[in-house]
């Protein structure tokens, strides 16, 4: 577990960088846009509601840590574009996929970490993801966005209404 904390320049917190190792996660996904997210076609709620109803957490085996994890991967562009939305838990490295379920790879390398306010799970990610892309437009994530893989671990995030999320943005 890396512990960060932020240095906050005006009014918006800047992101501590890490280096992260390489990790897989098992987990349901869903291709998606921001545009659609944005939109009565929104689909990573719809993953979030299916997450929970089909406790898929618990049907995941050989997990590494008990957090949640969200990633975001298979980008076709940039935000702009379509992307792959993993929902599920870091495994180890020889882990069975159960059936309907997915195996993705987190690469190796450099990510800039975001710390989400505490609140509404709902509320606080979407807030802390409208300032990563306000930093990346001011060139202050501390390097440019990969678009490879980032992620979301949901540690203190038992109580929905009292969250705070980690988003790992991936950097070249």
């Amino acid at each position: 577990m890396i512990v960060v904390s932020l240095t906050t320049i005006g009014e918006m917190a800047m992101p501590k960088q890490v280096h992260q190792r390489q990790f897989s996660i098992i987990g349901i996904e869903a291709r998606t846009t921001n545009a659609k997210e944005m939109s009565n076609q929104a689909v990573i709620g719809k993953q979030w509601q299916r997450f929970f109803q089909e406790q898929v957490l618990q049907k995941i085996p050989d997990k590494a840590d008990p957090n949640i994890y969200a990633v975001y991967t298979d980008y076709a562009t940039d935000r702009s574009g379509e992307y792959s939305f993993v929902i599920g838990a870091k495994v180890n490295q020889e882990s069975r996929v159960p059936p309907g379920m997915v195996l993705k790879t987190v690469p190796a390398g450099n990510y800039a970490v975001i710390t989400s306010d505490k609140g509404p799970v709902d509320k606080v990610v979407v807030a802390a993801w409208q300032q990563i892309w306000a930093l990346e437009d001011k060139a202050a994530l501390g390097g440019r966005r990969a678009y490879r893989a980032d992620f979301e671990i949901y540690q203190r995030a038992a109580d929905p209404q009292n969250s705070q999320v980690d988003i790992y943005v991936g950097l070249k």
